[in-house]
């Protein structure tokens, strides 16, 4: 190497450091990279299927804009997301089936006063059915029971059973299909046709929580455990797919007037093994109704409550409701649940204590008027007792005082509200009738 250059190489490697230095300090800055995509709104719940609009067509000119603009500010809504998607006129109702203001609308035309249109039904109210022979009020009515929840080993993935220290597991599913037995037959002997939506412990579905671990893993979060994964699963399983089926059940094949979905009540428990009791009990009642905001701009969830309050099942469940309420309150001594005032997703209903209107997959998927009742708290110093006692003829002497098993209660409360509601709601058959 030439020695000259090899004398400068100290300089020439220091200059090139420098220069370097001076690039990198002088360098435009780099753009950040791009935020990945915000994730679109969902715009269906799950499991739920692309709303036809088409279907609402048979709605025509079968309501007024004021029992519209009635029904879906004072039962059907909880607050004003309405507004973005639902524009009221003096002649039609303006209905966005999308999110976008780019989607298609379906317009609703309004009846003139005193000029509606029979609204097309598979059910009758209580006021069509003929006229019913001595004994026999329900006679003509078809009655679908859906017993709530899932029994047996299913209870315990719902997490809808508890057991106090050696006492014997307390389960829904198993309690409400118990309740469901009792029912039919005194439904049927005043002449009622009775239909079980369930009939065993087992699901209605096929699905198990296997075929939805897919479903489950896209709608959550990527960092989600498999434990998280499998528990989101099963939820759709229980609470989605389960009630997609029965409705699927009921509204092809049953085809009822009325649907009595039995629930018990329960307040948090926290471990199943060790739950925290409470010392209230109550009933209520649900209609459906209270869309809230945050359900609105779905569009699945806008089109089933577009249906409910075309297909007119509120007031007939209102009707039903009452004087049900009132006998089984009677009969029963439990107070009214109250839900927190200005609660968003639960609306009082016509002034009545035990009434209240919720949105529920139950009473919203299934086409005819639905009594959705939620008695007794399973976990209440007060009722517990009476779970474990089981059932029972006569009194029983629990908590010190006789009382009669609280299934038979139950379902005796229910029927004689019934048949008081059918007995008054239509005409008796005189004994010229045919």
């Amino acid at each position: 190497m030439n020695p000259t250059i090899k004398r400068r190489l100290p300089l020439i490697a220091v200059a090139v450091v420098l220069l370097a230095a001076s690039l990198w300090l002088t360098r435009k800055p780099q753009a950040p990279p791009p935020a990945p995509p915000a994730a679109e709104p969902p715009v269906l719940a799950s499991l739920s299927p692309t709303p036809d609009w088409s279907t609402l067509e048979t709605w025509q000119e079968t309501i007024t804009r004021a029992d519209f603009e009635r029904l879906l500010t004072t039962v059907f809504t909880s607050g004003t997301a309405w507004q973005q998607s639902i524009q009221i006129a003096e002649n039609q109702a303006v209905i966005r089936t999308g999110n976008s203001p780019d989607d298609a609308v379906f317009i609703l035309r309004f009846a003139a006063e005193g000029a509606q249109k029979p609204a097309p039904r598979t059910w009758q109210t209580a006021a069509e059915l003929l006229p019913f022979p001595t004994g026999q009020p329900l006679a003509g009515l078809r009655i679908a029971i859906d017993p709530g929840h899932l029994g047996g080993e299913w209870a315990k993935m719902e997490e809808r059973w508890l057991v106090v220290g050696g006492g014997s597991p307390i389960c829904e599913g198993d309690m409400t299909l118990f309740v469901a037995n009792l029912l039919k037959p005194q439904l049927e002997a005043l002449g009622a046709t009775v239909l079980l939506v369930r009939d065993r412990p087992e699901p209605v579905t096929s699905i198990r929580p296997d075929d939805l671990l897919t479903l489950a893993r896209e709608s959550g979060a990527p960092e989600d455990s498999p434990e998280k994964i499998r528990k989101t699963a099963e939820r759709l399983f229980y609470r989605t797919a389960e009630i997609h089926a029965r409705a699927e059940l009921v509204n092809r094949t049953l085809k009822p007037d009325l649907v009595l979905c039995l629930h018990f009540n329960a307040d948090p428990w926290g471990d199943a093994t060790n739950p925290t009791l409470v010392d209230r009990t109550h009933l209520h009642l649900l209609l459906n109704g209270a869309y809230t905001d945050d359900e609105i701009p779905l569009p699945d969830q806008r089109f089933a409550m577009l249906q409910k309050l075309l297909q007119r099942t509120h007031e007939e469940e209102a009707l039903v409701g009452a004087t049900v309420a009132d006998t089984f309150a009677a009969a029963s001594g439990l107070p009214p649940f109250l839900y927190p005032p200005n609660s968003p997703n639960a609306l009082p209903v016509a002034g009545h204590p035990y009434l209240w209107a919720r949105n529920l997959l139950a009473n919203r998927l299934y086409d005819c008027p639905v009594i959705f009742l939620e008695p007794y708290v399973m976990n209440s110093i007060i009722d517990y007792p009476r779970l474990q006692a089981g059932d029972y003829d006569g009194l029983r002497e629990i908590s010190g005082k006789p009382q009669p098993s609280i299934f038979r209660e139950y379902a005796d409360a229910l029927v004689q509200g019934l048949a008081k509601h059918y007995s008054q709601a239509r005409r008796p058959m005189e004994s010229n009738d045919d």
